[in-house]
């Protein structure tokens, strides 16, 4: 019997060795040569080669001592945030949305364009133009940004990298926008749906921090579903899960929860009845005038209630996920559809999820792609860190 034994060469226990050094200062800055030994479990002179080449390549400085403990005279360490840049956009129907970050995911600039004439083209120019712009306006350098993390309002095709379900932007639908989009900006890019990316966003600041299973479900003038399953987002086998809005196929009845479907209801039940609603019925009148009062307004938020529920279940009996986070412009009304919804719930299904609105808002999307983009770059400025010396 023959044993194959693999033997660490000296590069690779070097990388090894710095790659442990640096999550040791992510982890602990700002952190003591001393304590990053112990806490990495290397020798205090191999921590000091490691150091100086971190120190070379600028992923790590020197760094004031912790004021909260004594510092004996100890040279303390921390990573350096503008090691590399993360840039996030937010592709809508009116408005793109951008913003830059480092690698502690601090936002350095931000910036929404209206799009003139919303379509694939004017998206890409606008991307293209803040790529510059948002390194720029921050004071930062542009060739420190890693990549690119994009959210379109459609499906990303498994496979094909194609866009699907795409039709809020004209031209979306079944074109390659990733590889459009590297093209012209000459950089790594990703592409995902938008109401993934929102979940992700409340999954790392927003109000799904720490829970493992939930759902990001956007309601405004589309619907959408964003699932996260043991902790990871979960696209399904063609990249279509959470496409919630066939949730009605083969069913008899209205359900559908968005804003022309709200503002539908609003103009039947308001018909022939005493009301402050007037046509076009616009969604936020509807919910000011329920707010004051009104009572055809009530029952049309109402029936909006039971439609988002309506939604909610298929999610609580297949999934059995904690919680479930509403977003979009409706899914933003929590004072007035928070309570109805929990209640048809708790009817409704032996196990309902929690309930809660964003925490993020309208930035939920972009936030969800400075997280993917950061989580990417974090080990790609380790890998590639001769190129930033």
């Amino acid at each position: 019997m023959t044993t194959t034994t693999t033997r660490a060469t000296a590069p690779l226990l070097k990388d090894l060795n710095e790659r442990a050094v640096l999550e040791a200062i992510r982890a602990g800055a700002p952190i003591s040569r001393a304590e990053i030994s112990r806490r990495a479990g290397i020798s205090k002179p191999t921590v000091s080669l490691a150091l100086r080449s971190l120190l070379d390549a600028g992923l790590v400085r020197e760094a004031a001592h912790d004021p909260s403990g004594p510092s004996y005279g100890a040279v303390f360490f921390e990573p350096v945030a503008e090691a590399a840049l993360v840039l996030g956009f937010d592709v809508g129907a009116r408005f793109l949305r951008g913003a830059l970050c480092d690698l502690h995911g601090e936002v350095r600039a931000r910036q929404d364009v209206e799009l003139t004439g919303a379509s694939a083209e004017a998206s890409l120019a606008a991307i293209a133009g803040l790529r510059e712009a948002l390194p720029a306006g921050a004071g930062l350098e542009g060739h420190r940004v890693d990549g690119v993390v994009v959210g379109v309002p459609g499906v990303v095709e498994e496979g094909s990298d194609r866009l699907r379900l795409a039709a809020n932007v004209p031209g979306l639908e079944g074109m390659a926008f990733r590889a459009e989009l590297e093209q012209a900006l000459g950089l790594a890019v990703r592409v995902e749906n938008d109401v993934n990316l929102a979940a992700l966003g409340e999954q790392w600041r927003g109000v799904a921090r720490g829970v493992e299973d939930f759902a990001f479900l956007s309601i405004g003038t589309g619907l959408g579903a964003g699932l996260v399953l043991h902790g990871e987002l979960h696209r399904g086998r063609h990249g279509a899960a959470g496409e919630v809005d066939y949730v009605s196929a083969g069913r008899a009845g209205h359900v559908d929860p968005c804003a022309a479907a709200l503002s539908g209801v609003a103009a039947e039940l308001a018909a022939g009845a005493e009301t402050v609603l007037a046509a076009p019925y616009e969604v936020p009148d509807v919910f000011a005038a329920a707010r004051a009062g009104d009572a055809v307004a009530s029952a049309v938020v109402q029936e909006e209630a039971r439609r988002i529920a309506l939604h909610i279940v298929p999610l609580a009996a297949v999934a059995d996920v904690a919680l479930v986070v509403l977003g979009g412009g409706l899914g933003a009304n929590s004072d007035l559809l928070l309570e109805p919804v929990r209640s048809r719930l708790a009817d409704w299904v032996p196990y309902p999820p929690r309930v809660e609105v964003s925490s993020l808002g309208e930035a939920a999307v972009l936030t969800g792609a400075l997280s993917v983009g950061v989580r990417s770059a974090l080990d790609s400025v380790f890998v590639n860190r001769a190129r930033v010396r």
